[in-house]
């Protein structure tokens, strides 16, 4: 079994306004200048953990976790209306609109 990464903050994190009243929490650790790499979570409900930060390189990726509308600490939690997969399809755009 391979090991994770050792264990890191995050460098910087965001609170992205998308459709109303969803805001996403998202954010970045590793290497700013790295190759980007996106970490979705499961569900329903649990967010992005700090243990999902040491899946990958922080010497060589950006990594950039999100919680999903209605999870983890992106508010508000647990809300149902708007979160549909089209609306998840869509958070994405806007986060890697906001983080080009």
């Amino acid at each position: 079994m391979r090991q994770l990464y050792p264990a890191l903050e995050p460098l910087l994190t965001h609170s992205l306004a998308v459709d109303s009243p969803h805001v996403l929490h998202i954010e970045e650790c590793g290497r700013l200048t790295g190759i980007p790499v996106v970490f979705l979570h499961g569900g329903p409900g649990a967010g992005c953990t700090p243990t999902h930060r040491r899946f990958f390189d922080p010497d060589r990726y950006r990594i950039i976790l999100i919680d999903q509308r209605g999870a983890g600490r992106s508010t508000p939690h647990a809300h149902l209306e708007g979160n549909t997969t089209q609306a998840l399809v869509a958070d994405l755009e806007r986060v890697r609109q906001h983080l080009k």
